[in-house]
């Protein structure tokens, strides 16, 4: 079986002793295409980012590191601008030839809130390498809002795979070929390129800016914040926008993007060259993102743009990004949208799922 794991590949892994949690993995957890993974009950503050490095397990490193523990039970506050540690819920006991990869889910990236997955013995974050036996840990920074955690919060989330599943681009051609990927003529070179909308159909809105001084958000508070408290609404009548060093902006394509159901994919940056800017954080679309959508027509994909160290210009039609897409080794069950209550199938700029909408 070659390809990324289904839904039911996930509860094939569960059976079989490779994919375990405490307590037990539940229904609402599991994705088309990857599993949603669960903070535990403490949480620790560390004075730096780290990988424990070959050879050595995070309880091994963690000395060299932590500040002090937080009872998560009770919900604690994670600040901005500090980093955290959370020994998360569930683990792996993977066979030889089965490997993973881990991302921040969709409303976690749209908070601003860096979460990565680390193991033992880990040198890269969110790589998890065939055959790794072990617990999972959630680094926590949150950019731009502080926020209010509980155990079982779902943050970050994971896909396995068995062997190569990555198109070519001659192959991704021929699927557009036969299945259009977006709405226009395809830039494919090493993925799909997308691009950034500064020039939308209807009115001036393009984007939002995170304020840099507000309240704290609770993650478990669905529809519940008023947008203009947390972010600034960003309007351009010419296609442009200077982006701020250290600030943080919500975006949305040009491009309307179609996932088909045997495969799936994962946004990656574009390429350093481009511009003083990271344009995402979380990066998994299940299969169906898009397929069902306005009539098949696609979905746009939200950017979360970080800019660096110097100020950036960014233009109407830029390319920002790319996605990878990938065969799954069966088609899933149920498909991403309206079945399993997705919050961004037909989207355009949409802010988390935590905001109300204006």
């Amino acid at each position: 079986m070659t390809g990324v794991f289904s839904d039911a590949g996930l509860r094939s892994l569960m059976a079989d002793g490779a994919l375990a949690g405490t307590p037990d993995i539940i229904d609402a957890q599991i994705q088309p295409a990857s599993l949603d993974l669960r903070l535990g009950r403490k949480a620790y503050r560390v004075r730096a980012s780290f990988l424990p490095g070959e050879g050595a397990t995070i309880e091994d490193r963690l000395p060299d590191f932590e500040m002090h523990q937080i009872d998560l039970d009770n919900g604690a506050v994670l600040e901005k601008g500090c980093v955290y540690l959370v020994p998360l819920m569930e683990r792996l006991d993977l066979p030889a030839g089965i490997s993973a990869v881990a991302n921040a889910k969709s409303s976690t990236g749209r908070l601003d809130l860096l979460t990565r997955t680390i193991t033992d013995r880990g040198v890269e974050f969110d790589r998890i390498p065939d055959g790794y036996r072990g617990p999972l840990y959630a680094e926590i920074c949150p950019r731009s809002f502080s926020v209010l955690v509980r155990p079982g919060m779902r943050l970050n989330q994971i896909r396995f795979r068995e062997g190569h599943a990555g198109l070519s681009d001659s192959e991704l051609q021929v699927l557009h070929n036969t299945s259009p990927l977006v709405d226009s003529d395809p830039l494919i070179s090493d993925g799909l390129g997308f691009s950034v909308d500064l020039m939308p159909r209807n009115g001036d809105l393009v984007g939002y800016r995170a304020k840099p001084h507000t309240g704290v958000i609770d993650l478990d508070l669905i529809g519940h914040y008023d947008p203009r408290e947390f972010w600034e609404p960003l309007h351009t009548t010419t296609g442009r926008i200077i982006l701020d060093p250290g600030a943080f902006y919500i975006l949305v394509s040009r491009e309307a993007v179609t996932i088909p159901p045997a495969y799936a994919a994962e946004m990656a940056p574009y390429m350093a060259m481009v511009g003083e800017f990271r344009v995402h954080y979380a990066g998994f679309f299940d299969p169906g993102f898009g397929w069902a959508a306005a009539g098949g027509a696609g979905s746009r994909g939200v950017l979360e743009v970080r800019c660096h160290e110097a100020p950036f210009a960014l233009e109407h039609g830029q390319i920002v990004g790319r996605l990878i897409y990938e065969r799954m080794a069966a088609q899933p069950d149920v498909l991403y949208g309206s079945e399993i209550a997705s919050n961004y199938q037909g989207q355009g700029l949409k802010l988390s799922k935590h905001f109300r909408t204006l």
